[in-house]
């Protein structure tokens, strides 16, 4: 048996596969998911929004159209039935029930004032009262009992069975009684008057209202002094509170006396209030003040509102525009629909359409419209008041188009 040889003890490697087949299909990889993702931006990205005007659309009031403004002026809003409730008489406050806010009727109870010392007096009145009642009965009585013996004595004299004197002094008698019942009787009256008079200053501690309103003022708490007129110091209280009648609600306006030509009565108007400037408010002119104020030069003038909302509230600012009178043709006295810019209508296949954006898109409607004024149009149908319309859209805009709203 031989030995083994060094060259046997080698160990055979293999030899190394070529590298480039792999780098060939990598790059292949890398460059189809090039192609897909460029292909993927192109073709699925979102399209960009775009960016367009909008307005909304606003109602048309009911009844016949508004005609042209000649006179924009601003005031106030006045209560013509506005009142601080006091008392009659001077008295401490023990009640009061009212509070700000609250909502009262005619003659409902306001306050009380202590009633003690004229509740006293009148108790006393009612005792005298019974006192000179009594006394009527007692000389009625006597009366009725001399009346009764004068007629007896007369017969005795018809018989001499009596003298004269005695006749004279029955007649005496039952004269003078007569005389005291007179007095009794009117003792009576002057009673019933004096408790006719405490009864009306009991009624008088108790303050009600004199008309249905709102209370705006609570001005006097349970025990203060009040009184109908102002009391030095400063301690006493001239009023309980202040009502409001709402329903009296209505404009006062100083005009400059240049411009007032151009206002009439009953002429159509529209408020707006400082504190909600986007609510047009229906009103019209009651009545122009016959008087100018020398130093201001302004005439005065009352403007009412056709209907009265629970917004509108006393010494709130507000403008005034005056409208001049027009013909109004009779088939516009019955329209409605909303009022949109004449830049939102356009012609599409013989029909008019607009663009409403409605969540971020562009949906297209059909409506009909007809010319209004001052570059507005009247829609009819097909758009509600308050949707957002798109003004002057640009000519390929379409249906489901994503857009942005830029508000005019």
């Amino acid at each position: 048996m031989s030995r083994p040889s060094l060259d046997e003890l080698k160990i055979d490697r293999p030899e190394p596969k070529s590298s480039s087949s792999s780098l060939t299909w990598l790059a292949v990889v890398v460059l189809a998911s090039a192609v897909i993702v460029t292909a993927w931006y192109f073709l699925l990205r979102p399209e960009p929004a775009l960016e367009v005007s909008t307005v909304r659309a606003t109602p048309l009031n009911s009844g016949a159209p508004q005609a042209g403004t000649v006179l924009n002026a601003s005031g106030y809003v006045n209560a013509r039935r506005y009142a601080t409730v006091s008392s009659k008489i001077t008295g401490r406050v023990i009640d009061v029930l009212i509070e700000e806010g609250m909502a009262v009727e005619e003659g409902q109870v306001l306050a009380r004032l202590d009633d003690s010392n004229i509740r006293a007096a009148w108790e006393l009145a009612r005792a005298q009262l019974v006192s000179a009642e009594r006394g009527l009965e007692e000389t009625r009585a006597l009366l009725e009992e001399a009346e009764n013996n004068y007629e007896r004595q007369k017969r005795l004299v018809s018989q001499n069975l009596a003298s004269a004197a005695e006749l004279d002094r029955a007649r005496a008698l039952a004269v003078s009684l007569a005389a005291r019942a007179e007095r009794n009787l009117a003792d009576v009256e002057v009673a019933r008057r004096q408790i006719d008079i405490y009864q009306r200053q009991l009624d008088d501690t108790v303050i009600r209202a004199p008309f249905a309103g709102i209370i705006v003022g609570k001005n006097a708490q349970p025990g203060e002094m009040v009184s109908p007129v102002s009391a030095g110091g400063g301690f006493t209280r001239t009023g309980i509170g202040t009502i409001v009648d709402m329903s009296s609600l209505e404009i006062e306006i100083d005009v400059n006396e240049a411009y007032i030509n151009r206002i009439s009565p009953g002429q159509s108007a529209e408020a707006t209030l400082d504190a909600y400037p986007d609510w047009k408010i229906p009103a019209h002119v009651i009545a122009i003040i016959p008087t100018a104020d020398r130093q201001r030069a302004t005439v005065e003038v009352r403007v009412g509102f056709d209907e009265l909302d629970d917004r509108i509230l006393p010494d709130m600012g507000v403008k005034v525009a005056f409208h001049e009178a027009e013909e109004i043709e009779p088939e516009a006295e019955v329209r409605r629909g909303v009022l949109v810019p004449a830049g939102a209508l356009r012609r599409d296949a013989g029909r008019d359409i607009v663009f409403v954006a409605s969540s971020g898109t562009a949906e297209r409607r059909a409506v009909s419209a007809r010319g209004y004024r001052d570059g507005t149009v009247l829609v009819e149908s097909g758009l509600q008041a308050g949707e957002s319309v798109v003004v002057e859209a640009p000519p390929g805009l379409a249906d489901g188009d994503p857009i942005k709203e830029r508000a005019q």
